[in-house]
């Protein structure tokens, strides 16, 4: 179903559908994403864009901060949690610029962001996104 909207949506309401988008996802993948922070804000700050080379805010909808599954060992233990984080932002100019559902666009950028948490390559993300 297609949501109508009178006002741009909130960062709650985008939460809400990444949130929807997480819980449809497949096993073993939704179970090995429990643990992983899901934060939902306007904008990306200026030292991740700067980190990234990215140059202006509305070019990034999302981002993967930790350390992949594959990648994991003892010495990686104490560290901070894995975090996805959303940017509303540029998550709704890329919604109005491309006139897809809201819903397809964040459950597209949450499963590409989730398929970094497990190492994926494009490929990997775009099966996961069509079988969930």
């Amino acid at each position: 179903m297609v949501r109508q909207f009178d006002h741009p949506p909130t960062l709650d309401e985008i939460e809400a559908i990444a949130r929807s988008a997480l819980k449809s996802l497949p096993q073993p993948f939704a179970s090995k994403l429990a643990h992983v922070v899901l934060q939902v804000e306007d904008f990306a700050d200026e030292d991740l864009l700067k980190e990234l080379g990215i140059e202006h805010p509305l070019d990034l909808t999302g981002v993967y901060e930790g350390i992949p599954i594959g990648e994991r060992s003892v010495d990686t233990s104490g560290t901070m949690p894995d975090r996805i984080r959303l940017f509303r932002r540029a998550i709704l100019d890329e919604w109005i610029e491309d006139g897809e559902e809201l819903e397809h666009l964040v459950r597209h950028v949450l499963i590409h962001e989730a398929g970094h948490h497990f190492g994926f390559g494009d490929e990997d993300m775009h099966a996961l996104e069509e079988e969930g």
